[in-house]
């Protein structure tokens, strides 16, 4: 049926398209609110800042694979704008609309107007104007096709008038589109000839190594990939953001390598004589500033993104496709009675995991008090549902997550901060509001929990039930390092002003907007305690108090010993 309004159509569009929720700061697009209130189900959730609610739709993107939406009037669009970052390094697939100046009022110091449509160019895939009515159609559909071809990622649309209210208002006859959308919008299949020259060098050599990256969560690729390792006898990596495609506990998983990682993982991608990365960008974090393999190391790539092909390995073997569809002609060329991998090479592989998991044994089982943060990963793991969705802030909780975090059960879902600190909160209550059925658990430390607290009362509000686990140290002590160097080699002086926090109890801040709230200050009683929160449902905190003085370990480019 034709719209009457551009209110009416967008409003008719975002329901078709399978929105089921939009995150907004007011006022923007006040009428189409209304019309989505009227006609369709979708949740409009009013957020705390535009940043957080940009993280929000971000975090419904990742989880449900769908695209999310967000919005600003004119005065927050560089705010929003700034959220968007997060959701461009990660690929995922986010919609904002913003106001803008008026024709008449562009460049005469309207009140709030600021030209903020360049800010754009450089978190989004696609940005553009919608400067008439009946370009509402064709620019809305070419957004949402950006934010979910080829590799993902956000996209912008700025409507005239500082709350959009000139689009709104105009008159529009045009037809409501009937497409859901969502990631993959379409599968590339692969050239034939590349296939085989990917298995010929696979199947040739003699220590191969597999990065399973977030491409392969998107492709739906799992399986395939998990099918592809076996059966060759490859151990696999995967990326931070591709932590949940290959089970932790599988015999054939090293771990997360690079920057956030489990140690044997690098130490295993530097012994590989061929490093398979599958749907995964190759960038500083995952290959350790690329050290890790190192250069003389032979790389293979598959990407349904031509621009990631050869990008930092300009001698590459490459394969342009979707990571399901070509991982399944690669297993189709493999023949029934293909050997697997050199066994000296797996025991090799065997040998560095036992190592690494007889270092920390210790530090896994500790009941020290204050608590360790690797004592609280173990007890997250084991705690889980078997469904759960864990999302994770970056910096130290995402060092303790790549390396100590495990996800033990195929339907565990995993959502990563790509950089911006304070992502978790917002991000985690819009992949609730995308996975209502399942649970969603953040993990952050109080650093990354404090950008965002007043999303508690948003959490509230709308009965948003994820349960947040915050790794309370009462400080930024990731900066130990830096302001050591800084002060000349050891901690003195006012140092504490530049990291140190008030020792909050965010059980009572829960408590205080009618959110559940525990405390757990000794390590016997972490089981317990995620057991209740997890039974109850959220929303809920659990405040962990750990030991100040603890660093997660970085990355280091070291192979192990013989």
């Amino acid at each position: 049926m034709p719209a009457a309004t551009g209110a009416t159509y967008l409003a008719h569009t975002l329901d078709a398209y399978g929105v089921t929720a939009v995150f907004l700061v007011p006022t923007i697009l006040s009428r189409t609110l209304y019309e989505l209130e009227q006609h369709t189900t979708v949740t409009r959730v009013v957020t705390h800042g535009e940043k957080a609610a940009a993280y929000m739709a971000d975090g419904y993107a990742r989880a449900s694979g769908r695209p999310g939406v967000c919005m600003a009037q004119t005065v927050g669009a560089a705010n929003l704008a700034a959220g968007l970052r997060d959701a461009l390094l990660a690929c995922s697939p986010v919609v904002a609309f913003t106001g803008g100046p008026f024709s008449w009022s562009r460049h005469r110091m309207q009140y709030q107007e600021i030209e903020d449509f360049p800010l754009f160019k450089q978190v989004t895939k696609f940005s553009a104007h919608v400067e008439d009515v009946t370009r509402l159609p064709e620019l809305l559909a070419r957004a949402f096709r950006a934010a979910t071809v080829g590799k993902p990622g956000p996209v912008h649309l700025e409507l005239p008038g500082h709350t959009g209210e000139v689009i709104e208002n105009a008159e529009l006859d045009h037809a409501v589109p009937k497409e859901r959308i969502e990631v993959p919008r379409y599968r590339v299949h692969p050239d034939p000839a590349a296939v085989r020259e990917a298995m010929n060098v696979l199947t040739r050599a003699s220590r191969p190594v597999i990065v399973s990256g977030g491409g392969v969560r998107a492709s739906g690729a799992q399986d395939e990939i998990v099918a592809l390792a076996e059966r060759l006898g490859i151990p696999i990596a995967t990326s931070l953001n591709g932590k949940d495609t290959v089970v932790g506990s599988h015999p054939l998983n090293v771990g997360v390598p690079g920057l956030y990682p489990r140690a044997s993982a690098n130490e295993i991608v530097l012994e590989a004589d061929l490093v398979f990365y599958v749907g995964s960008q190759t960038g500083s974090q995952l290959t350790l500033n690329w050290q890790v393999p190192s250069t003389s190391t032979r790389v293979m790539q598959l990407d349904i993104e031509p621009t990631e092909l050869g990008r930092h390995f300009i001698d590459a073997t490459t394969i342009l496709g979707d990571a399901k569809i070509t991982l399944q002609c690669m297993l189709d060329l493999i023949e029934q009675d293909a050997p697997p991998s050199d066994p000296a090479w797996l025991n090799r592989v065997d040998e560095v995991r036992r190592r690494w998991q007889e270092r920390v044994e210790p530090l896994l089982a500790s009941d020290d008090v204050p608590i360790r943060p690797e004592r609280l990963t173990r007890e997250l793991t084991h705690a889980l549902p078997d469904d759960a969705i864990v999302v994770v802030d970056t910096g130290h909780a995402g060092m303790w997550a790549g390396g100590y975090l495990d996800l033990n059960h195929a339907g565990q879902g995993f959502l990563r901060t790509a950089g911006s600190l304070g992502w978790g909160l917002p991000a985690s209550l819009g992949a609730k509001l995308a996975q209502p059925d399942r649970p969603v658990v953040l993990f952050t430390g109080d650093g990354g929990f404090w950008y965002h607290l007043a999303e508690l009362e948003t959490a509230a509000r709308w009965g948003i039930g994820t349960v947040m686990v915050v790794n309370n140290n009462r400080s930024l002590n990731q900066e130990i390092g830096p302001y050591s160097a800084a002060y000349g080699g050891s901690l003195h002086g006012r140092h504490a002003e530049l990291w140190h926090f008030e020792d909050v109890d965010f059980s009572h801040v829960a408590e205080s907007l009618g959110i559940r709230g525990y405390r757990v200050v000794k390590p016997s009683d972490l089981a317990s305690t995620l057991e209740q929160a997890f039974a109850e449902g959220g929303p809920a905190v659990v405040d962990v108090a750990t030991d100040m003085d603890i660093l997660a370990p970085k990355g280091v480019a070291t192979r192990a010993d013989p």
